[in-house]
């Protein structure tokens, strides 16, 4: 596993609002309009994102509820340049003692993915996706749509 964190997602309870509040108010960089269903923000070095609350939660997994205090709100994504080291960083990180929370699959959003806990229960998502690319120093580069 490369010594990278690629994306930090908050999960948040109104989408628009969070939109307007890091893009219009902090003046984060993106793309993103009001109606995205994910907002990706420029940062230096690693990704800023914002997605509902709940629907991260799923994406975890189907038996999480976003409201459970075992659940923090956030991920921590691992991007990974191929997509049979989803698989493989996820056994990884089990083996250093992590918990797979959801095993390697195909996603909706045309990528590869899953999700494992570290001994404190952060979760962290390992992701490989079309759109992704890493520049010299191994930040990550990917096309907005």
């Amino acid at each position: 596993m490369e010594p990278r964190i690629s994306v930090i997602t908050l999960g948040v309870r109104n989408l628009p609002r969070a939109i307007r509040f890091y893009r219009d108010g902090l003046r984060f960089p993106t793309t993103a309009k009001d109606d995205a269903q994910i907002a990706f923000f420029t940062t230096a070095g690693t990704r800023f994102a914002l997605y509902p609350l709940d629907r991260l939660a799923v994406d975890v997994s189907p038996d999480l509820d976003s409201s459970r205090s075992d659940f923090a709100g956030f991920t921590l994504g691992h991007v990974v340049r191929t997509r049979e080291e989803v698989a493989a960083t996820l056994k990884f990180a089990e083996a250093a003692g992590g918990k797979i929370i959801k095993p390697a699959q195909d996603v909706f959003w045309g990528g590869h993915s899953g999700y494992f806990s570290d001994l404190d229960g952060y979760l962290w998502e390992v992701a490989w996706g079309p759109m992704f690319s890493f520049a010299a120093d191994g930040s990550l580069v990917f096309a907005e749509g």
